[in-house]
């Protein structure tokens, strides 16, 4: 009976609580938490994508030491890299590298002439996924998608260039991105001072070439099938930053409407109503416990204590304190 009394109590006290910006922003991200953890079809793309990534960076990476080192042998590098140390910089022209122009000449032309066909293909974190050897945006938006989790974990938002996706840049979206890109150690596209998670990843693909100029002009040869492995890798890759987008696309459709129901919710018990419809467990108390101050400032004896903390405490004291400072004037007058 008590029991059931307490609860609605409790139901009275939250049909008091109105809504506030700080319960509208508690009940917006625990339900957006469950959003983005919910096992939905697009969900399980996103993550299917990076697992096939996987598979298709390991194989076409393995494919490139293969096509790399046919083109230079690791014994002609072990020999130019003696001449180098006994010779010094004129025989400095190993280098490694993780991108590569790779080229296949079995194409014809309408007149049955031979063509090249050719691109660049980077295996980094931030490789872009053009074919082009400079960076650009989608080489981050892979690497955010790549490491969501580890950014999550690290308060970073890697999300954001999937929420921003039609808008222009922003201080809130720069502000995000630069967080991320320092959580993932990055300083620039053809730095090779990168550290953290760049650093880590990239190394497990760089080869040895030779040769002093850029990847531009150095085209590797391979053959019509392993370039076709190569744009299989670079398109597996492009995928993972489309399904991630797809994937946010439905969650910011969502998170928009909630926005909007919250934003014309007057009282708290309207926002838990809307939690439990949507088949989502929220815990009131947990709501209400806190707010900004620390104070469950709705529960009338928290609120009188720190009311009362508030107060000037020298017109209460004790008579012993009193005694004492009568005493301690005495002292000083005699």
């Amino acid at each position: 009976m008590q029991k059931k009394i307490n609860n609605q109590e409790r139901g009275n006290m939250t049909q008091k609580i109105r809504m506030n910006t700080e319960l509208r922003n508690k009940l917006f991200n625990k339900i957006k938490n469950v959003f983005e953890n919910e096992d939905t079809q697009e969900r399980e793309d996103f993550l299917r994508s990076r697992e096939i990534f996987n598979t298709e960076q390991s194989y076409a990476s393995t494919l490139a030491k293969t096509v790399v080192e046919r083109a230079y042998p690791p014994e002609d590098v072990a020999v130019l890299r003696t001449f180098k140390k006994k010779y010094g910089s004129p025989c400095d022209v190993v280098a490694k590298d993780k991108c590569f122009y790779f080229a296949h000449n079995e194409g014809v032309d309408d007149e049955g002439e031979p063509t090249e066909t050719k691109s660049h293909f980077d295996f980094g974190l931030f490789g872009n996924l053009n074919g082009s050897e400079y960076s650009d945006e989608d080489g981050k938006k892979f690497a955010v998608a790549y490491f969501r989790e580890d950014l999550k974990a690290m308060d970073c938002n890697p999300d954001i260039y999937a929420q921003q996706n039609e808008n222009k840049d922003n201080p809130h979206k720069t502000k995000h991105v630069e967080a991320c890109m320092k959580a993932l150690g990055y300083t620039s596209y053809h730095n090779t001072d990168n550290t953290g998670m760049t650093k880590t990843f990239n190394d497990q693909y760089y080869l040895d070439v030779i040769g002093t100029s850029y990847c531009r002009s150095r085209a590797i040869a391979c053959t019509k099938d392993e370039y076709t492995q190569f744009e299989n890798w670079r398109i597996a890759k492009a995928n993972v930053v489309s399904k991630h987008q797809t994937w946010i696309d439905t969650i910011q459709k969502q998170c928009d409407q909630l926005k909007i129901g919250l934003k014309a919710y007057r009282y708290l018990s309207e926002g838990i109503e809307l939690a439990t419809e949507l088949g989502i467990q929220v815990d009131e108390a947990e709501l209400i416990r806190t707010n900004s101050t620390g104070l469950t400032i709705y529960n009338p004896t928290n609120l009188a204590s720190m009311i009362k903390g508030m107060k000037n405490k020298q017109t209460a004291n004790t008579r012993e304190a009193k005694i004492l400072a009568r005493k301690q004037y005495e002292e000083s007058i005699n």
